[in-house]
């Protein structure tokens, strides 16, 4: 049975009185809210007994929690496999990444070991392979050639030596280029991980929410254009120079076109072929995966076959192919940072520190929801910052972590970082004992292989489509982030996307949107009029919701939004009333204004016999004769014996929907009280309806209430708020907008009671504004005589 069907819709009643906000509060006796001192909350934080201790020890390394808890027969298996084929393709992608960082590749075999050690021990996921990510590796790289570029290593020569490689007379100093290179690279790694460890320890991951999918998504893909780029010279092992900043891509690319005719065949022929295969296979893994058991590690099928090919035919001496030549057995030294870079290096080490760690935490959060676990965020800043000082001490670069290889390590069973573990130590193999094995292999193959990972993060544009049919303002960021990544850099380009993003956020609270509020015949159901055809405006009040927080950026346009919405000024009624007044004031004194018997509906014979029976006896000449105290009634909807405009009020009352404010600044309460005596001194009652608790706390905390605007005009609803109006019109307890009573006592010696101009706004707050006793007494029922 279709649940919308007519039969399905079951009415109901509700029975409960008309609550205002005191009301609700007195009857449900609302309670203080306890705020506890500093001193209290310090106790309660830092106290110490046995049971938090072990809490706390258990918070900073996870793995007294669930390793103590590790089910050995069951996930071991598992584990070990998982272990075994993710470190594999760990070793593999981290020869490949080194590329990205311009450092030799058996710094990218460190960068995959390193950071997993730590990592089991303080971290928090079960399934993310921790170690070298693209984006990040690239974004170090661009600091290494910033601030190592080959100029710096040029010494001249006559040919080359067994530490430079000459070009032109001119030889290049790989042994220090290296070495720099590497120094650069680790201590921005160094720096990257203490960022993330003091942003842990200072609890604020949140901050990382500030990227949303958008803008990862968009940076990401701008990121995945740099890295083919810059993988596209060594496939096709073309000469270029070092480009890094504002069009650094473009540079390449001339770079590379220029130089088109040095590229080497064996090596073009070797990158597409890995590319072809590998992406070929990949989608085999993709569509089979329930079927397989492993993913086949084509990455390691074809490293192993390259590199004997290479071997076997000496690609290098007789194609001139580029080889990987050198990966040293064991572990380079530990060193510390190099102190007197970390000044250049901290905006780019900050936000590579935030990239790495909101990619990590997203891929993180996908699995932990897959495997029904949760992780903690800032436990998570300080697991990769430590893996990451480490890393960087031991001659490593930035690690986070590849959906690809963590899809590897979750998809082959993996269940703990245990896989994690057995990874590390498969990495560890290479390093002491594989790593010449895989001297002959061409970088081209490398870079293939990197380009190849790289389609995932490509596909990533196929969402633009679906964000601009969903909510363009996402989509504009998604193209702002990306195109300015692609064009100004990847530090920059983020930088630029994040302040796009808030810019967004901004015009959006700036001007939200607000609308006039209809109400369901029969139902407390309130809707916006444009929405529905089944629906009536409340006759003789109007209803304005504004759907956003209301603050200083925005509080102009929402009184703009009111003003629409309601039809006139309330300021400029006011003041022409005003006008209006003063003039009939005179025509009143100067005896050319009676009111008339029958349009005044009331027994006012007194004012017309004594004013006729002055001009009859001739005791005062004409305007000169003593008006006595007479109440006139003036009907503002009607056309007035004086020539002033007065625009129409058409309503009594105004409910102002505020259930979806979420907060008000010290501007805009300052300014919604002042509109709200606007209202009211010109006979148009306001009431506020749906206000959070917290934002009635709020309005008390900055003082919204004083004796003009009251906590009687707070409704728990808008059907409340609309049932009282109605409520006190029918007792007539409340004045209509259109009749005010107004006595004028007339003297002919008396001077008008209105100023000449009037800052109504001020002269209200300042309580000084004669002219507004006057009109707030005003009546308009009336017609008008003129002699």
């Amino acid at each position: 049975m279709d649940a919308h069907s007519p039969e399905n819709l079951y009415p109901y009643t509700v029975s409960r009185p008309i609550y205002s906000n005191p009301t609700f509060e007195e009857d449900n006796e609302r309670q203080a809210r306890e705020e506890r001192t500093l001193r209290e909350r310090l106790s309660r934080t830092c106290g110490c007994s046995g049971r938090q201790a072990l809490k706390v020890v258990k918070g900073v390394f996870p793995v007294i929690d669930w390793l103590s808890r590790y089910p050995i027969r069951e996930w071991l298996p598992s584990d070990v496999i998982s272990g075994v084929s993710t470190g594999l393709v760990c070793s593999l992608q981290g020869l490949a990444y080194a590329l990205l960082v311009s450092v030799a590749p058996v710094y990218g075999l460190y960068s995959a070991f390193f950071p997993i050690l730590t990592y089991f021990l303080l971290g928090t996921s079960r399934h993310i392979s921790v170690g070298p990510f693209p984006v990040t590796c690239l974004m170090v790289g661009s600091v290494v050639l910033t601030l190592a570029p080959d100029d710096h290593f040029l010494l001249p020569g006559n040919g080359t030596g067994v530490n430079g490689t000459e070009a032109d007379g001119i030889v290049v100093d790989v042994e220090a280029m290296e070495a720099q290179r590497i120094m650069v690279a680790s201590s921005m790694t160094v720096l990257v991980g203490l960022f993330q460890v003091v942003m842990g320890l200072l609890q604020v991951g949140f901050l990382v929410r500030y990227l949303s999918d958008p803008l990862v998504g968009g940076f990401t893909t701008a990121a995945a254009f740099h890295v083919l780029i810059s993988q596209l010279k060594i496939v096709l092992s073309v000469p270029t120079n070092n480009h890094s900043g504002c069009f650094s891509i473009l540079y390449t690319l001339i770079d590379v076109f220029t130089n088109i005719r040095q590229t080497n065949r064996a090596d073009l022929v070797a990158g597409l072929l890995t590319i072809v295969i590998v992406m070929a296979v990949k989608e085999v893994n993709s569509k089979f995966r329930h079927k397989i058991p492993v993913p086949i590690p084509i990455e390691v099928i074809v490293t192993v076959v390259a590199a004997g090919i290479s071997y076997a035919t000496e690609l290098e001496s007789r194609y001139g192919a580029s080889i990987v030549h050198s990966i040293p057995r064991g572990f380079a030294p530990a060193q510390p940072p190099n102190t007197e870079l970390l000044w250049n290096i901290l905006g780019s080490s900050f936000s590579t520190a935030v990239v790495g760690y909101a990619v990590a935490v997203s891929v993180a959060k996908v699995y932990a929801a897959k495997h029904d676990y949760t992780i903690d965020g800032n436990q998570e800043l300080i697991a990769f910052g430590f893996s990451n000082v480490f890393c960087g001490c031991f001659s490593g670069f930035v690690a986070s972590t590849a959906l690809s290889r963590t899809a590897v390590q979750e998809s082959t069973g993996g269940k703990s970082q245990v896989a994690g573990i057995i990874s590390a130590v498969m990495v560890m193999i290479v390093i002491l004992a594989l790593g010449n094995l895989l001297e002959p292999l061409q970088k081209s193959v490398l870079a293939a292989i990197v380009i190849a990972n790289l389609k995932g993060m490509f596909m990533q544009v196929t969402e633009v489509p679906t964000l601009w049919r969903q909510n363009r303002a996402d989509c504009f960021i998604w193209l702002a982030t990306c195109l300015a990544s692609v064009v100004l850099g990847l530090d920059v380009g983020l930088l630029a996307g994040l302040v796009f993003e808030m810019g967004t956020v901004v015009v959006r609270t700036q001007f939200p949107a607000c609308s006039t509020l209809g109400n369901i015949p029969g139902t407390n159901i309130y809707r916006n009029m444009k929405d529905y055809k089944n629906i009536a405006e409340v006759p003789g009040i109007k209803i304005f919701k504004c759907n956003a927080p209301i603050y200083f950026a925005n509080i102009d346009y929402f009184k703009e939004r009111l003003r629409v919405t309601v039809g006139f000024d309330s300021v400029r009624v006011f003041k022409k009333r005003n006008k209006a007044l003063k003039k009939i004031h005179k025509l009143i004194k100067k005896g050319k204004l009676r009111a008339t018997e029958v349009s005044l509906g009331v027994d006012n014979k007194g004012f017309e016999s004594e004013q006729d029976s002055g001009r009859e006896s001739g005791q005062v000449e004409d305007g000169d004769w003593p008006v006595p105290e007479v109440e006139v009634r003036v009907d503002w909807a009607l056309e007035l014996p004086v020539r002033v405009s007065v625009p129409k009020v058409q309503i009594h009352s105004l409910v102002l929907d505020f259930s979806a404010v979420s907060f008000l600044d010290v501007v805009a309460v300052k300014s919604l009280r002042l509109v709200i005596k606007e209202f009211l001194r010109i006979g148009v009652n306001v009431y506020i309806a749906g206000c959070d608790d917290e934002i009635v706390r709020k309005m008390e905390a900055l003082s919204f209430f004083d004796e003009e605007v009251t906590r009687d005009l707070l409704f728990l609803s808008v059907h409340d708020a609309i049932l009282f109006i109605k409520l006190e019109t029918a007792n007539g307890s409340m004045q209509d907008a259109m009749v005010e009573g107004l006595s004028l006592m007339q003297d002919c010696k008396e001077p008008p009671p209105f100023t000449e101009e009037e800052d109504l706004i001020e002269t209200y707050d300042n309580h000084s504004n004669s002219g507004e006793a006057a009109l707030r007494q005003l009546s308009i029922t009336l017609d008008f005589g003129v002699d």
